[in-house]
């Protein structure tokens, strides 16, 4: 319980920082939610939860993840920052390159080979 209480503490104090470091009152903020300026006063205050859905609005408003607002980290890494996953195991990839050529193509296999070994050494960088 005394968890509980602590990150929905940390929740609140975070929706009124997002919302004080743009500058925004909270009438003008409630009128975007679509909700009313009590219930925006509400959720920084720690009186009430917001709901899951304004919660979301929240992480897409101030471009920051969910993460964030819930205390689990300091960062607040929205949308803006670079996500790049891994490329597939090199047995995929081989199977998708195989798809890609034509057989028939006297430069087949020079393509491929070239190819693969791009693939490979962009996995080794990672």
């Amino acid at each position: 319980m005394y968890l509980a209480r602590c990150i929905m503490q940390i929740l609140s104090e975070r929706l009124k920082k997002l919302r004080e470091d743009l500058g925004i009152s909270q009438a003008m903020l409630a009128n975007e939610i679509g909700v009313t300026q009590a219930s925006v006063n509400r959720y920084e205050t720690d009186k009430t939860t917001p709901t899951a859905e304004t919660l979301l609005w929240y992480a897409d408003r101030f471009d920051v993840s969910l993460d964030y607002i819930f205390g689990r980290t300091d960062e607040p890494q929205g949308k803006l920052y670079s996500y790049q996953p891994k490329p597939a195991a090199s047995s995929e990839m081989r199977e998708f390159v195989e798809m890609c050529f034509d057989p028939n193509s006297p430069m087949n296999e020079k393509l491929k080979q070239t190819l693969i070994k791009m693939l490979e050494e962009s996995r080794k960088d990672k």
